[in-house]
């Protein structure tokens, strides 16, 4: 006698959207999914502390193991400015025609060294921290704000240093000086938002961090830090009119300038481009706003793969 073997009827798969429903209904959310861009600004702004915090242990632990300690803070933009004065300076003759040249150079070295190192830490901040970012929850933007924020912290240590300089040069105390608070505000907002980017691209593809040296330092020799690109005005360097103009527009130099605007009596208004100070705060909301958008569009893909 045969036996009749009953299976059930097949049941029909579940659709996305039913699934999607059904985990609605129940609370459930994919894990690690971007937030939309009020709520990931609202994450961000409750882990404040925790970004300030991250970049002080950062900045302090960066020269623990030198002799010197936080000396190095304020002795390697220094020397920077040391080799470039010999260099440029000297050998070159750039220093020729600008008043007040030491200052116009350590100020142009520092300010340089905050966005150079911003950038260059920003490129990193993703791919070199794969162990925080995959053990805990937090928005990954913090990654980068906090390493631009060490950046300026050191920055601020350099300034001591700098405001020495320029009084053992003869350069007067002046109201301008308050000036450099806005610029260092702009400045920090341009420098983040670049950081974002890069943290992006670095993220994907970790062999940017060895092109940037590069890129900076081309950057870098456009931007008048060892040189005043006013003097390229004058007809005997036989360039087109229009490369001044835009070499001053470029972010890094628009910053640098301000500060030596702000900072040296002899650097006049006459040095500045046109509208500088819509130049600058432009590109801060361009790169900071623009930056943290296109960050944030990857938020679900950090730490993956």
């Amino acid at each position: 006698m045969s036996q009749v073997l009953h299976t059930p009827p097949p049941t029909r798969p579940e659709s996305h959207e039913d699934l999607a429903a059904l985990a609605a209904r129940h609370g459930l959310s994919v894990s690690g999914a971007r937030p939309s861009l009020p709520s990931y600004v609202r994450q961000l702004w409750a882990r404040r502390h925790f970004i300030g915090a991250f970049a002080t242990a950062k900045l302090t632990a960066q020269y623990s193991q030198a002799k010197l300690g936080q000396l190095w803070q304020v002795m390697t933009p220094l020397l920077n400015a040391a080799v470039y004065f010999f260099i440029f300076g000297v050998l070159l003759g750039t220093k020729q025609g600008v008043p007040d040249y030491v200052p116009f150079l350590v100020t142009g070295v520092f300010v340089w060294t905050f966005t150079q190192s911003s950038i260059m830490a920003g490129t990193r901040a993703v791919s070199g921290n794969l162990g925080l970012v995959r053990a805990l929850h937090f928005p990954r933007a913090a990654l980068p704000i906090s390493f631009c924020l060490q950046q300026l912290q050191q920055l601020l240590f350099s300034m001591g240093a700098l405001v020495v300089i320029l009084l053992c040069f003869g350069v007067p105390v002046s109201a301008s000086w308050l000036l450099a608070v806005p610029v260092l505000l702009l400045q920090f907002t341009f420098n983040a938002g670049v950081s974002m980017v890069m943290a992006r691209l670095g993220a994907k593809t970790p062999d940017i961090a060895q092109l940037m040296p590069f890129v900076l330092r081309t950057w870098m020799y456009v931007s008048g830090v060892m040189w005043s690109i006013d003097k390229l005005a004058g007809a005997h360097h036989g360039l087109p009119s229009w490369v001044a103009p835009v070499l001053q527009a470029n972010p890094a130099a628009v910053y640098i300038d301000l500060m030596r605007f702000a900072l040296i009596d002899s650097f006049h208004a006459g040095q500045l481009p046109h509208h500088v100070w819509l130049i600058a705060t432009g590109w801060a909301l361009l790169a900071g706003v623009g930056g943290f958008i296109y960050f944030w569009k990857a938020e679900e893909t950090y730490g993956r793969g």
